[in-house]
C-alpha cells in the first residue's frame, strides 16, 4: 500500500499505521491480498470474509477457555502433607466479605468480566459480516467498546504476576499447576492470534459499507 506523499482530497481514503503512524492511501485489494505498512510492515488490511471468520472463531475459543480458566483448579499447593486446590473464582471470593469486597470485584472484573465482554462485542460485530450479511444494529458502538476495553483486559498480566509470585512461594511449598493455569496460557496464545488476524480498518470499512 503506497504511503501518502501529498495531501489527499478524501481523508476517508487514508489509513494510519497503528504502530508507527505512517499514513497510506487505501487501494482496492484482491480476494486474497493483504496490505502492510511500507515503513514497519504492520498488517493494515486483510481479506474480509476469511479474517472475520478467523477472529470470530478465536473469540469463541477464548470465551470457552476463559470459563475453564476461572472455575477449574488453578494451583495445587502442598506442604507438610497438606494440600489445597484453588481456582481464580474461589481466590477472588476469599475477599468478598467486609472492606475488601471491592478488591474481589475488581479482580473478577479485570481478569474475567472485561475480556469476556470484549470477546462478546467482537462476536456481535463480526458474526453477520463473516456470513455476508449486513451488520447488526449498533455494531459500530460494539466494536468501539471492544477497542476501548483492550488495554483493560489483563489476563496476560495475571499470568505474569502469578509466575512472579510462584518464584517467591516455590521455596516454601510444592506447587502444581491445574488445568486453569494451562487454559490461561492457551488463552494468551489465542488472543495473540486473534490480534494478528484482526484488521481494524477492514472492520470499520465493512461496517460502513453495509
Amino acid at each position: 500500500m503506497p504511503p501518502v506523499r501529498e495531501q489527499p482530497r478524501d481523508l476517508a481514503a487514508l489509513i494510519a499505521c497503528p504502530r508507527c503512524d505512517a499514513l497510506h492511501l487505501a487501494e482496492p485489494l484482491g480476494p486474497n491480498e493483504r496490505a502492510a505498512c511500507a515503513r514497519c510492515g504492520t498488517l493494515l488490511v486483510t481479506p474480509r470474509t476469511r479474517s472475520f471468520l478467523h477472529v470470530v472463531a478465536l473469540a469463541f475459543t477464548a470465551m470457552i477457555l476463559m470459563v475453564a480458566a476461572v472455575f477449574f483448579p488453578f494451583l495445587r499447593i502442598s506442604a507438610q502433607g497438606l494440600s489445597h486446590d484453588s481456582s481464580v473464582f474461589s481466590a477472588a471470593m476469599t475477599f468478598a466479605d467486609g472492606i475488601l469486597a471491592p478488591l474481589s470485584l475488581a479482580v473478577l472484573l479485570t481478569i474475567v468480566g472485561l475480556p469476556v465482554l470484549r470477546f462478546a462485542a467482537l462476536i456481535y460485530t463480526l458474526w453477520p459480516l463473516a456470513n455476508g450479511r449486513p451488520a447488526w444494529p449498533h455494531a459500530a458502538q460494539a466494536f468501539r467498546v471492544a477497542e476501548r476495553l483492550q488495554p483493560w483486559s489483563m489476563a496476560e498480566i495475571f499470568v505474569i504476576g502469578t509466575a512472579v509470585a510462584l518464584v517467591k512461594v516455590a521455596g516454601l511449598a510444592s506447587i502444581g499447576f491445574g488445568p486453569a493455569f494451562w487454559a490461561f496460557c492457551v488463552l494468551i496464545i489465542v488472543t495473540a492470534l486473534k490480534n494478528a488476524f484482526m484488521s481494524k480498518w477492514t472492520i470499520w470499512d465493512a461496517i460502513d459499507a453495509r
